[in-house]
């Protein structure tokens, strides 16, 4: 199941499109670079398995 979403830049604040792997688990993190300003943003991923639906939250890595 792939879901597709967006992150905010812990940095520079602009909205990143991401598609998020189902099948790593109801919880992920990894680290994402930035596609504007390409710093490392550390991502915290819950997925909600009945609405296909992740939740993504960013931090500064």
């Amino acid at each position: 199941m792939e879901i597709d979403t967006t992150f905010i830049c812990a940095y520079c604040l602009q909205v990143n499109a991401i598609v998020v792997d189902g099948t790593g688990g109801l919880h992920q993190q990894y680290i994402e670079d930035c596609q504007v300003c390409c710093r490392p943003n550390d991502l915290h991923i819950v997925i909600d398995e009945e609405l296909s639906e992740a939740d993504v939250q960013a931090e500064t890595a």
